[in-house]
């Protein structure tokens, strides 16, 4: 057996990648020859289990669950916001509640908070998301300008040196959480303005997509993008901004690591607060351009709509409804951020000092 086994070895040659074997070659497996075969599968569970055990899934599923908890709890606050914003029932926080539960019942505090807690949880998700990114992504390439020196463009004998040094990653993080997020999300925001001012014509969520996408299509969908952007911008690079920089300043001060969860809700509020106060006026002329929509006399654009509040209200109208929107501001921005770093200490119990 043996000598034939070897007989048998000798008697193929290769071509290139082409093996050549006669015709009597015996392939038959026999006790010293055995085929084995073995097909080695990627560990689908163990990828999964790494892919969402990192901090950027982490950070997103912790914005998810800190909106959802945080809009569930102020509800009824963003239901009565958004009433007096747009001029519908009283202008008296309390009467504007009474009104709302003689109207609707209680449930009225809560209307359209489905399509809220939907609108809420992929956009707390991406925004808080893209904010760690983005400022870990910034302050990354800081560093390494300036190791290395910054980008230059050459022109000819010009050369154009691109310092960024200027720049604040938190900042930039804010502003591109706000855009991406705002893009990301706007028809849901449009869908939750609609059932929450017009609960008669949109009764339901199914009735509302049904008749915004007959009426304007996937474009209705995103009505009133424009204003909706330049109003985030200012608000969501203030807001960011605002709480960064107070939480490194008080925790260098006090010379501790982070915050507790009180100094979160007391940061969280009054960065919210600064951040609605000054992009409020754009927030009344882009809710003043959805309802002019609805009623078929919408201002051509922003500062028309925002000329249009100025002649009937005075300058004071920039600012109706802005009590009712601090009151649910507030508390909603230092909410969200205890729940959000409560949910990251314990997604990324094992990253916290990566």
């Amino acid at each position: 057996m043996a000598a034939e086994s070897q007989s048998q070895k000798k008697t193929y040659c290769v071509v290139g990648d082409i093996m050549i074997i006669p015709k009597d070659f015996d392939l038959s497996p026999t006790k010293d020859r055995q085929i084995n075969l073995q097909l080695n599968f990627p560990d689908v569970g163990r990828v999964f289990n790494d892919f969402i055990r990192t901090r950027e899934v982490g950070e997103f599923f912790s914005g998810a669950l800190a909106g959802a908890m945080t809009k569930a709890i102020l509800a009824p606050l963003e239901t009565i916001r958004t009433r007096m914003v747009v001029g519908v029932g009283s202008r008296n926080i309390g009467t504007s509640f009474v009104q709302v539960i003689e109207q609707q019942g209680w449930q009225g505090l809560w209307a359209g908070n489905t399509i809220n807690m939907l609108r809420i949880i992929p956009t707390q998700a991406i925004e808080l998301g893209t904010f760690e990114c983005v400022k870990r992504a910034m302050t990354s390439a800081q560093e390494k300008w300036m190791d290395t020196g910054s980008p230059k463009l050459q022109i000819g004998n010009a050369s154009l040196s691109f310092s960024l040094s200027w720049l604040s990653p938190v900042a930039v993080a804010g502003a591109a959480a706000g855009i991406v997020s705002t893009l990301a999300c706007h028809p849901l925001e449009v869908l939750k303005d609609r059932l929450t001012v017009s609960p008669e014509v949109y009764p339901s969520l199914r009735v509302a997509v049904h008749k915004i996408y007959k009426e304007g299509g996937i474009a209705g969908l995103y009505a009133g993008l424009g204003p909706t952007l330049i109003g985030m911008l200012p608000y969501s690079t203030c807001y960011y901004f605002m709480y960064e920089t107070i939480k490194k300043s008080y925790c260098r001060a006090q010379k501790k690591e982070s915050l507790s969860r009180a100094e979160m809700l007391l940061v969280g509020a009054f960065s919210g607060l600064t951040a609605s106060t000054i992009s409020y006026p754009l927030e009344v002329a882009r809710k003043r351009l959805m309802v002019g929509a609805l009623q078929g006399k919408c201002p051509p654009h922003m500062v028309a709509a925002l000329s249009e509040v100025i002649r009937e209200e005075g300058l004071l109208g920039l600012y109706r409804g802005w009590g009712a929107s601090c009151l649910k501001v507030m508390p909603s921005s230092g909410i969200t951020w205890i729940f959000y770093e409560a949910w990251k200490d314990i997604l990324l119990a094992d990253r916290r000092h990566v």
